[in-house]
């Protein structure tokens, strides 16, 4: 059996890093992030991008597996996704 855990894209990056690294470090064999562009249940919390999120994950992490729960085409035109990427986000993957 295969275990996976979700880490909703709402910290920033200095608050998220620790949170897949230790995703990896408990054994998870994958670990997800939603694309949404906004939560139901955290309607006034910050929400980051997918794309980011997942690159600065992949460049702190080495064995888990890594994917978004949600790439929805009726919120984010496929080929225009990785567009997506908050200058935030990605210059916070700079600190990795």
């Amino acid at each position: 059996m295969r275990y996976g855990i979700c880490i909703l894209p709402e910290y920033t990056w200095s608050e998220a890093k620790p949170l897949w690294q230790e995703a990896q470090e408990r054994g998870f064999d994958h670990a997800w992030t939603y694309d949404h562009p906004v939560w139901g249940g955290l309607p006034d919390s910050p929400w980051h991008s997918t794309v980011a999120t997942l690159t600065a994950a992949a460049m702190v992490t080495d064995t888990i597996k890594l994917g978004t729960f949600v790439a929805s085409p009726n919120f984010r035109h496929p080929p225009r996704l990785p567009e997506t990427s908050s200058p935030s986000m990605t210059s916070a993957a700079d600190e990795c």
